[in-house]
């Protein structure tokens, strides 16, 4: 996981405040000053007289915050860093943390060597990006490739389990989740934004599918959405591939009426089971939600495909055949 500490050094309360409610992971302040901050909310707290600010000027920088790291010390990589420096400690050590006050900053350390530095450490001099780079370092999961495909089928399938997930965060229009039969054929199913004469919006909700499909995770993971619990955290997907993580607030399961619904990219079929109302919905290739009611063979939605393949939610090398 990307971790995003906040430094206030000298310490300021407004932005410790600030800090909090961004959810950043730790806060390093004066060794004073802990016992305050750690009675404001549930976070780790850190002295900064124990994690020293290595600015990084000379060879013999590096060197010294390498000695410290590798005899298990803490440091500070300070602000100005280079990838190449940063690389060297990489190699040496899996608990660097670099000053960052930018996004774009955030961004090239967490990018460094593919697996990143440990964390991030976000100064005064950032906090007015604070909100967006824990956002987008902490929730963004990246980008995932969507690809049209062609409905070839939608049959009425009698009653079955089916999932609704309610999570912690208010979706906009073109979210949802990933589900599937075969997690290497997955339909984004549509966030409950939209709202009709019967039913108000539900824009924390994704109406899912049935209990034993599956739906894709953070971290290129997946399980049953029938193993879904409250406090696991699900994957987000647009509809242009970017997504961000989700808290799962509870799952209801419950009997509804069901639908079969196949589509085919390339010669490949996929299919998913979904509850069979109006507010139930798929996601065009314009990123326009089509409720599964108004569903026609022939139409054009978005789908994500992948090998098959997954024990226990992990990816695993292996013949096999989902249908």
């Amino acid at each position: 996981m990307k971790k995003v500490l906040f430094a206030s050094v000298p310490f300021n309360k407004d932005h410790v405040t600030l800090a909090l409610e961004s959810g950043v992971d730790g806060i390093i302040v004066p060794e004073k000053e802990m016992a305050g901050v750690a009675s404001l909310s549930r976070c780790t707290v850190l002295a900064a007289e124990s994690m020293p600010v290595i600015t990084l000027t000379e060879k013999s920088d590096e060197e010294e915050a390498a000695k410290r790291l590798t005899k298990g010390e803490q440091v500070i990589i300070g602000h100005g860093w280079e990838i190449i420096p940063i690389e060297n400690l990489l190699a040496q050590s899996d608990n660097v943390l670099v000053e960052a006050n930018t996004v774009e900053e955030a961004h090239l350390a967490f990018g460094i060597l593919e697996r990143g530095v440990d964390g991030i450490v976000v100064t005064a001099d950032g906090v007015t990006q604070l909100k967006q780079i824990v956002a987008e370092c902490k929730l963004s999961m990246g980008k995932l490739d969507l690809v049209p495909a062609t409905v070839t089928e939608i049959r009425l399938s009698g009653l079955g389990h089916r999932v609704c997930v309610d999570t912690l965060s208010v979706l906009k229009r073109g979210q949802g989740m990933l589900v599937g039969n075969s997690s290497a054929f997955t339909f984004l199913v549509h966030a409950e934004t939209e709202n009709n004469e019967y039913v108000a919006a539900r824009p924390f909700r994704v109406n899912a599918g049935a209990v034993h499909a599956y739906t894709q995770l953070p971290h290129d993971k997946t399980t049953y959405l029938e193993e879904l619990a409250s406090g696991d955290e699900v994957l987000i997907v647009n509809h242009d591939g970017s997504t961000s993580t989700a808290i799962v607030g509870r799952c209801k399961t419950e009997v509804r009426p069901m639908l079969l619904i196949k589509a085919e990219v390339d010669g490949v079929e996929g299919a998913v089971f979904l509850q069979n109302a109006e507010t139930i919905r798929v996601v065009d290739t314009k990123g326009n939600p089509i409720s599964v009611v108004n569903l026609k063979k022939g139409d054009q939605i978005l789908v994500r495909t992948d090998i098959a393949g997954r024990h226990f939610g992990m990816r695993i090398e292996e013949e096999i055949k989902e249908g």
